[in-house]
């Protein structure tokens, strides 16, 4: 029988080798390869072409829902399960929108992160303890994303306080696009790009680009259009 083929990617040494350790218990499973960031994962996952790979969130740098978000968009076969330290609703929502086959916190019971890969590879999806086909999944997300808005939606708030260019800027950065990348996309400087950023981070009072692109979701200020799909053989 064909192995499955999987990718490692954590910045901390000893999570990623005990992830490694007990993954290469399975016979049916093959640890081709590992990274401590997100843009090595990138280039192991577009080299080596893994059936999974097993993504820390919280990476330096390219982080993993970007490493999600451009692993999918680029439609290569791997299919990632992404790991996090922050178990939260608004994360499991944006790790799903990004493309992400699966989502677990980083304390999985080790047989649960073995079964969530059986899973994957067989095309399901797996949210927490819950396993769905494609459609499915698309149903929970879309009621997901609906129950959000309504839960934190603000009657009678003024429309959104952000600049056209800074919606301009928001848009890419819900795309995954880095600094540099939108940069080039919009014809402006990469220092403008951090100033527009840091203002959009400001006037929305988040901490990062994820809790950004979370706040306009809620308020369907932004979309994603291009929502994961297995390719058609």
């Amino acid at each position: 029988m064909e192995k499955i083929t999987i990718v490692v990617v954590d910045d901390h040494p000893l999570f990623r080798q005990g992830v490694i350790n007990t993954l290469s218990l399975e016979p049916e499973f093959d640890i081709v390869g590992q990274a401590e960031n997100g843009n090595d994962a990138l280039k192991l996952i577009r080299s080596l072409h893994p059936d999974v790979a097993v993504v820390d969130i919280n990476l330096p740098g390219v982080n993993g829902q970007q490493v999600t978000h451009e692993v999918v968009q680029s439609k290569l076969p791997t299919r990632i399960i992404l790991l996090t330290a922050y178990d939260d609703q608004e994360q499991i929502i944006h790790a799903a929108w990004a493309g992400a086959a699966a989502y677990c916190s980083k304390d999985v019971d080790p047989q649960h992160l073995i079964q969530t890969i059986r899973e994957v590879v067989a095309g399901k999806f797996v949210i927490e303890d819950r396993v769905f086909n494609q459609i499915e999944f698309e149903h929970w997300l879309d009621e997901e994303m609906e129950r959000a808005r309504h839960l934190y939606s603000e009657p009678g708030s003024p429309f959104h306080p952000l600049s056209d260019r800074e919606m301009e800027v928001l848009s890419c950065v819900v795309k995954g696009m880095s600094n540099k990348e939108i940069a080039s996309s919009l014809g402006i400087s990469h220092q403008t790009v951090k100033n527009h950023v840091t203002s959009i981070l400001r006037k929305f009072g988040v901490e990062d680009r994820t809790q950004a692109v979370v706040y306009a979701l809620k308020r369907g200020w932004v979309k994603i259009h291009d929502k994961y799909s297995p390719s058609q053989e």
